[in-house]
């Protein structure tokens, strides 16, 4: 599970839904390296997205991996939709499914050949409650906005989350999803973040490959600037 150079996974509930091969087609040719999917089921987040049928036709026309967010109360139950539906990397909240139960979340991916496993946070919740869990996952997500929310800023707390995985010696992904813009990343990328996930701050530029080239520049010399810091 060791983690490599910086990745940019533009979320697609920016995108022009009307236009969605297209706007996949336009952030691929632009340098897009993951296609990160919000699943929201309006109970354990306000908002209502997509399922596994739209899921299934997005893996269809994407040429990246898809990088599937369960915001959802039962992640269990609906774990062979998606991994039916395509999804490379398939990420449940640790509020629904701690201990135990998460555990047996973690081996129900596994049996359905899920490539990439991971959990995520919301901000209230505190990193060391995934602790027992690092040695399972390929990914820890952190969120650094309250899903189901839009307008929300970046909280730039959760990035003592990201030093404590890193401290510890998770060699996997992180990943960060909420208010990253060209203003907030290098400070994500220092703590030890590797996974980007950006919506319009990608799909609303003007210059998409630029936007993205961007992007991983600049988490570039931030992560070696960190590293030379601790070396």
């Amino acid at each position: 599970m060791s983690s490599p150079s910086a990745i940019v996974a533009p979320s697609l509930l920016s995108s022009d839904f009307a236009r969605l091969a297209d706007e996949i087609a336009r952030v691929e040719a632009a340098g897009a390296d993951w296609l990160h999917v919000d699943v929201m089921d309006g109970h354990f987040v306000p908002n209502l997205t997509i399922g596994p049928p739209v899921v299934e036709c997005i893996h269809r026309v994407a040429q990246r991996p898809l990088d599937v967010h369960l915001m959802i109360a039962d992640p269990l139950r609906y774990a062979p939709h998606y991994a039916r539906a395509g999804a490379h990397v398939l990420t449940f909240h640790l509020e629904v499914a701690e201990g135990e139960k998460a555990r047996e979340v973690i081996r129900a991916f596994r049996d359905q050949g899920v490539p990439k496993v991971g959990v995520a946070l919301n901000p209230d919740l505190a990193i060391e409650r995934a602790a027992d869990l690092l040695e399972l996952v390929d990914l820890v997500l952190v969120m650094s906005v309250f899903p189901g929310f839009g307008g929300q800023k970046f909280m730039p707390a959760v990035l003592s989350k990201v030093r404590w995985l890193r401290e510890r010696g998770f060699a996997g992904h992180v990943e960060m999803d909420g208010g990253l813009n060209l203003d907030t990343l290098a400070s994500c990328a220092e703590a030890g973040t590797d996974v980007f996930v950006a919506g319009s701050a990608i799909f609303g530029a003007s210059d998409v490959r630029g936007t993205i080239a961007r992007f991983r520049e600049i988490a570039r010399r931030a992560a070696a600037t960190s590293h030379a810091r601790r070396s």
